[in-house]
Formats: C-alpha cells, sequence, structure tokens
C-alpha cells in the first residue's frame, strides 16, 4: 500500500482514522461490513492516478476509528455526523461518493441528510430501501426469514460475537469475505457456517493470505462489536426517519450489484431495482449495473471494471 497516506482526524467527538492519496477532486469511499478502509485499496490507486483525491476513513467502530461502547451510537444519524465532520477536517464541500454494503446505506443516509455535501454517488450491492412506516425491519426480516437469518443472530449483545472468538477471527472473515451464495445467509447457533473447522477455507483469485491477514490484525484487536452495532440499530433508524418517510434520495446516482450478491436476491430486491421502485426513490438514478457471475464483495472481485465504472461516471461532473 506504498505511497497512501494515513491520519487522524477529530469529528463528531471520536477520533477518525483515514487514509487518502492523490490530487484533485474528492472521492470520499464508504466500506461495509466485515471491512475497512483497505478495502478499497485498489480503487485509491486507481482514481488517484486518474486524477481524484481519495479519501477512505474506517468508519466508526472499525479498524483504526474510535468505537464508542455505548450501543446506540452507531444510527444513522452518528454515521452521517462522522462524515460531515471528516469533510470538514479535510476542507471539503462537495465531494464524489463511493459506498458498498453498509456504506451504501451511509451513503443513501448521506444523501438524504446532506444531499448538498455530495456531487453524485456510486453505490454498490445495496440499494435505496425506503421506509415502511407500518412494520419496523428487524421484525419483517424475523417474519421473512427466522431467527437463524444473519442480521437477526447478530441482534444480541455478545452472543455472536462469543461464537465468532470460539471460531476465530481469521476463520469468520474467510467465511464472510468468500461467500457467494446468492441465497440467505444462516448462521445457526452452535453450528455458524454449518463447516468443518478442520477444512481449510480456499480463497478466490481476487483475495490473498497476506490482505485476509491485515483485516485479521485490526479485528483481532477490535473485535466485531463496532461493525455489528450497525445491524443493531437497524430499528432505532427506523425510527429516528419518521420525517423522512417517503423522502427521495436526488443525488445523481449509478448503482452496481453482482447477480451472485445475495442483496440481489433478497426479497423484493430485483422487482424493485427493476420494476421501477428504485427510480421512483431515486429520481436522478443514471445507470443500474448488474455484473454477471460476481458476489458480495464486488469493487475487490472486479477492481478494474468497478474503477472504469466509477471514472466514466465522475467523469460527467
Amino acid at each position: 500500500m506504498e505511497e497512501i497516506q494515513h491520519r487522524t482526524v477529530e469529528a463528531n467527538g471520536i477520533n477518525i482514522h483515514i487514509a487518502e492519496k492523490g490530487q484533485g477532486p474528492i472521492i470520499l469511499f464508504l466500506h461495509g461490513f466485515p471491512e475497512l478502509w483497505y478495502s478499497w485499496r485498489h480503487q485509491i490507486h486507481a482514481l488517484a492516478s486518474l486524477g481524484y483525491r481519495a479519501v477512505a476513513p474506517d468508519l466508526r467502530g472499525f479498524g483504526d476509528t474510535d468505537a464508542p461502547a455505548d450501543g446506540t451510537s452507531y444510527t444513522s444519524l452518528h454515521v452521517v455526523g462522522d462524515i460531515i465532520g471528516v469533510l470538514d477536517a479535510i476542507g471539503a464541500d462537495r465531494v464524489f461518493v463511493v459506498g458498498h454494503d453498509w456504506g451504501a446505506v451511509m451513503a443513501w443516509y448521506l444523501c438524504l441528510y446532506r444531499p448538498d455535501r455530495v456531487k453524485a454517488l456510486v453505490n454498490m450491492s445495496v440499494p435505496f430501501s425506503p421506509r415502511n412506516p407500518m412494520r419496523k425491519p428487524l421484525e419483517s426480516l424475523r417474519a421473512q426469514l427466522g431467527d437463524d437469518y444473519y442480521i437477526c443472530r447478530f441482534q444480541e449483545p455478545g452472543v455472536i460475537e462469543t461464537e465468532f472468538a470460539e471460531i476465530g477471527v481469521d476463520r469468520v472473515l474467510k467465511h464472510f469475505l468468500t461467500y457467494r451464495n446468492p441465497a440467505p445467509l444462516f448462521l445457526p447457533k452452535g453450528n455458524a457456517f454449518g463447516d468443518d473447522p478442520a477444512t481449510p477455507i480456499v480463497l478466490p483469485s481476487w483475495l490473498s493470505e497476506e490482505e485476509v491477514h491485515y483485516y485479521t490484525t485490526k479485528y483481532q484487536k477490535t473485535g466485531f462489536t463496532g461493525g455489528l452495532n450497525y445491524y443493531r440499530s437497524l430499528n432505532r433508524n427506523w425510527e429516528l426517519t419518521a420525517p423522512f418517510t417517503g423522502y427521495q434520495s436526488k443525488v445523481p446516482t449509478k448503482f452496481i450489484v453482482g447477480d451472485h450478491d445475495m442483496t440481489y436476491h433478497a426479497p423484493g430486491s430485483k422487482d424493485f431495482i427493476h420494476g421501477g421502485g428504485l427510480k421512483k426513490y431515486v429520481p436522478l438514478l443514471e445507470d443500474v449495473i448488474v455484473m454477471e457471475g460476481v458476489g458480495h464483495f464486488i469493487h475487490e472481485e472486479k477492481s478494474d471494471e468497478i474503477n472504469k465504472h466509477i471514472y466514466d461516471f465522475f467523469q460527467q461532473f
């Protein structure tokens, strides 16, 4: 990771680690779970070489950024507050934004709360999710997919962390990073990933042992709780965003997803993306790209194609 600069900025009352490279218009990269700024390493180098300043923070609770102990401090308002604080700290007014997984969710919220700070958005894997005023998200997930569905299993503080500790940080990360089954992910108690722990996990060509080791060293230090607190804030986000029911994300947007990504196969997702729902709530949606044969970690698996998609879209502005 030569030439990438690292520093810590104070924003929204916490210390936030950022990685950055390049000069020019700023692209802010927002990672998901179980990722870090490091998930954007390919994009940072590529977009910096193409005339942009790439900035990738570790989000609150991840990596070298502070992880507040209070689990209620991980709502979209907290995280978007962090993002605005980072932009202020680095002297940025309006920026390009790229999000993936929870980073995509927070990018959607950023465009709801502070569209004045976003020039254009490339979001990956997780489409905009309009608020259903009649039902909380966790209740909907439990009704559809049951208590063993991974998001439901993440809810009780300490429980899944204990199971992950027994499995081992390295193995847990490999399970997540190599997962490419489009079916819903279930983590049954006592046998979370349903495999023989003595059987090695074979890494795909786009992910090396050295790269996994970087993630492992960080998660061994921090644990998984910070990242899991995002899932534990689902209902709290729903409660706090009541004023935004029916609201649209009015930022020029490109959306990209892999056809092997379980988010694409979530109940109702394809119909929403292709049937006019996404365009209704994101009226400035300019393009939807479905990449064939690609899983969830699309920006790592197909980094060259993703870099081109980002560059080509942002060049319009």
